[in-house]
């Protein structure tokens, strides 16, 4: 959010009235249109409207992928819509920083969002030979051991704040959905496919998240009961 002075005579773009030489502060929207914070309120935000189409293109890749004898240039198509996806994450939190939009809904929509991205397109990719099960197993443990882990913490009253290493997982998990997703245009190097050794590297990073993850929830606990 940012704000504009403005004095003197009156502004009719922005309804600022000049009597008495007096100067009146007033918010505008990212969208360059006044805002008022009350009628705002229930608006809904760029960054969660992001974070809601990441989650309207995770059927859409799905059945890309499960359907790709019947459409042409599935994986194609499926892949440029995961770039997509994955684009919108980095520009959500981008947009929310910005403009310093952080509400409990939006940080419930950017998890969900991401979660229902990489678990349904992981699915998929194991359907159609893409992916290894246990890789999609891991991965998507992970994500319901930390959720369940947040969960508990929120009832103890106890937030552990995100880190780098959350960024960086969903980074090698995108990559590896889209190698997979365009597999056919590599070759096997080591006897593996690139999305593949991606894969990997994914469920490593995928581990040590998780490791670091409930190391700083440890951390955090015996912090709070210390100072309780």
């Amino acid at each position: 959010m940012c704000g504009v002075e403005e004095g003197g005579g009156a502004h009719p773009g922005l309804g600022l009235s000049g009597a008495g030489g007096r100067r009146r502060r007033q918010a505008l929207r990212y969208d360059g249109a006044t805002s008022d914070p009350q009628q705002e309120a229930g608006a809904i935000s760029i960054p969660d409207r992001l974070a809601y189409t990441r989650m309207i293109l995770v059927p859409a890749i799905v059945a890309l992928v499960l359907m790709e004898n019947f459409i042409g240039y599935a994986y194609w198509i499926a892949a440029g819509l995961m770039f997509a996806a994955a684009f919108t994450d980095w520009l959500d939190g981008f947009l929310a920083r910005r403009w310093h939009i952080t509400s409990t809904l939006g940080a419930f929509l950017d998890t969900v969002a991401d979660k229902l991205l990489v678990a349904g397109t992981l699915f998929a990719l194991c359907e159609v030979g893409r992916a290894w099960a246990w890789a999609g197993f891991i991965i998507i443990g992970r994500e319901i051991a930390i959720s369940g882990l947040r969960g508990v913490a929120a009832m103890d009253g106890v937030k552990v704040p995100p880190s780098i290493w959350g960024k960086v997982k969903a980074g090698f998990q995108y990559l590896a959905v889209f190698l997979a997703l365009l597999r056919g245009l590599f070759s096997e190097a080591g006897g593996l496919y690139p999305d593949q050794w991606a894969m990997i590297l994914a469920v490593v990073v995928t581990v040590l998240s998780a490791v670091e993850y409930f190391a700083r929830f440890a951390r955090v606990l015996r912090t709070a009961k210390t100072s309780a």
